[in-house]
């Protein structure tokens, strides 16, 4: 038995070693735009560690379990079994070590299960990065496979291959002691006997969200992430249901009031261009942009409502909220009952069409699309070979903006109503653009996109179409760039412009408001209901009186209002940015206005 013990301890002191090193490893590797020192690093190990020990018993529970067998009997191919482990979850690890590196710099979160979704697209998984790039990380993981397994491997601990000579007495002895450890595991494991289980946010400890993401240990991050999110449907229960509608009364409205009259027509042919990852931080490198909103209607405090392509979509076409875990787009059985600006203006007689030059089945674009009223979908596969290699992603922008202006005027020829989404996406890392005028890659991204706005807008004012046009440019989301972060008030303000023909007059409109409020103001606008849009808000509307936008991203909510900002860590449970003295008030608010939507979501 003290054989046995011995092994075992040592197997899960290497483990919880190398999770240490690991820790490390990550911090160095992403020291870049992240300031720490020595102190820093032995805080990040020691609050982490506890993460660490509960990891590294769920990787012993399998010899564990082979060592009781080989007390009563020693099988001839359990060291092979043993072998076969070490050499998997050397793998295991040393991927999700890698992976977890590797992708936060452009997350800026921990590991999780939605990198399976590039697994189903491995063209696109690769198409932010170089080929170098993802061989020095193939590299990295046999090496590193190659390493681990040997370290497990030359453990020493258990003599011989045969079981000795004991008497039955002591075997029964040693299999009740090992039986009775069985349920200490499991104490271990779940991080004791408190109603609190084991989780990510026990090892927060710091305002600095790099440290505390250093501390978390990116095996339980993933596995952790995938128990969650293997239901569509995550529940968030912060109040009773009284609580519930005292907090959230008012907060959304479902019709319009005497609005402002933005439009010189109510049935204007409508284009709605999402640019991909164009936060507002980025309108100084886009004079066109700048000068269509000059010329439109600028909403100028508009926030985006998440921070990924697929949840955006919905937020911007559904008028829907995002989710901190869940993407809505990918639920098939769901976005067929969502509401949408293309179902709506179909109903009055518009046709509909959408394009994107990337792979539409990524991320389940397709079916939402479809599901939600789009008759006609264009993309990457209505494009040549050498169309298609223009991009990482797919066909550059200025491809598909001249398809945009070709739809354009067909549709206009057909003597019908029409609505035409696109999405970009030269505007997304690695922005390779054939344009190098700045230091800053993402500059030089969104200054190429800016020229493909301005011939395209150029274009279409010289066009039959132009005066009966409304275009909208909104981003699906907004990016990290040098301080802006999650953690900065401006992170998530995007630019919502209209412009064309259709315009009434120019105009700034200053309210707060969100992306997921574009579906009902059009709408509204329109004269058209927007009572199915149980979250989109006509900022235009007399009932619009408490402005203010939320913005949901991975495991944490984030609000601004006249007030101030704050941001609330789901995972922490707790205030981590405050610049509203009202901050606490604000919490309450977004958490309410989560646990709603999120009871909506299972209705449908």
């Amino acid at each position: 038995m003290k054989e046995r013990l011995i092994y075992l301890t040592k197997v899960y002191l290497i483990t919880v070693c190398i999770f240490v090193i690991a820790k490390v490893v990550f911090m160095v590797a992403n020291y870049e735009g992240h300031a720490f020192g020595a102190r820093d690093v032995w805080e990040v190990v020691r609050h982490g560690l506890t993460l660490d020990l509960s990891t590294a018993i769920y990787i012993i529970s399998i010899p564990f379990l082979l060592l009781i067998v080989s007390v009563w009997r020693m099988p001839k191919g359990i060291w092979t079994v043993f072998k076969i482990y070490y050499g998997i979850i050397s793998f295991a690890m040393m991927l999700a070590f890698t992976a977890d590196t590797s992708l936060y710099p452009f997350w800026g979160f921990k590991l999780d299960a939605s990198c399976l979704q590039y697994l189903a697209s491995p063209a696109e998984a690769k198409a932010s990065v170089s080929g170098g790039y993802m061989a020095v990380r193939i590299v990295v993981v046999v090496a590193g496979t190659w390493i681990l397994y040997k370290i497990y491997k030359g453990v020493r601990g258990v003599g011989g291959t045969r079981v000795r000579e004991y008497s039955v007495a002591r075997k029964a002895r040693s299999s009740i002691f090992y039986l009775i450890c069985i349920p200490l595991m499991v104490i271990g494991i779940r991080g004791g006997l408190d109603e609190s289980t084991t989780n990510i946010g026990q090892v927060y400890f710091s305002q600095d969200q790099f440290l505390n993401h250093s501390a978390v240990n990116p095996v339980f991050s993933f596995f952790a992430s995938l128990e969650s999110t293997s239901s569509d449907n995550t529940v968030y229960d912060f109040y009773t249901p009284a609580e519930l509608k005292t907090l959230t009364d008012g907060l959304y409205h479902s019709e319009s009031v005497a609005g402002d009259t933005l439009l010189r027509t109510q049935r204007p042919d409508v284009v709605v261009i999402l640019l991909e990852s164009c936060g507002s931080m980025f309108l100084n490198v886009m004079p066109n942009l700048r000068h269509a909103a000059q010329e439109g209607i600028d909403f100028t405090n508009c926030y985006g409502n998440s921070y990924r392509t697929d949840r955006g979509t919905v937020c911007a076409l559904s008028g829907y909220l995002s989710f901190p875990t869940m993407s809505v787009m990918k639920m098939s059985n769901k976005v067929s009952h969502l509401p949408s600006i293309a179902r709506s203006l179909q109903k009055v007689g518009y046709s509909t069409d959408y394009l994107y030059g990337g792979d539409i089945n990524f991320t389940k674009m397709k079916g939402y699309l479809i599901s939600t009223g789009f008759e006609r979908l264009h993309w990457k596969q209505d494009y040549t070979q050498e169309e298609q290699a223009t991009s990482k992603w797919g066909v550059r922008d200025d491809i598909t903006f001249k398809t945009l202006s070709e739809i354009i005027r067909k549709r206009g020829g057909e003597g019908k109503r029409f609505l035409i989404g696109y999405s970009t996406l030269s505007s997304h890392e690695p922005w390779d653009v054939p344009v190098n005028k700045y230091k800053e890659k993402q500059y030089n991204g969104f200054s190429y996109v800016d020229d493909c706005i301005g011939t395209f807008i150029r274009e279409m004012k010289q066009s039959k179409q132009w005066d009966n046009l409304l275009i909208v440019f909104m981003p699906d989301h907004s990016s990290d760039f040098k301080e802006y972060t999650e953690q900065h008030p401006d992170r998530n303000r995007i630019p919502m412009i209209w412009t064309g023909g259709a315009i009434k007059q120019a105009r700034k409109l200053d309210m707060i408001c969100n992306q997921s409020d574009f579906a009902a103001t059009l709408l509204g606008q329109m004269g058209i209901s927007h009572q199915d849009f149980d979250f989109s808000r006509d900022v235009t509307s007399e009932s619009y009186r408490y402005p203010f936008a939320i913005h949901m991203f991975n495991n944490g909510i984030s609000m601004t209002d006249s007030t101030g900002y704050m941001l609330y860590d789901l995972t922490a449970d707790r205030l981590t940015v405050q610049t509203s003295p009202d901050a606490e008030r604000m919490a309450r608010t977004a958490k309410a206005i989560l646990q709603m939507a999120t009871e909506d979501l299972r209705k449908k």
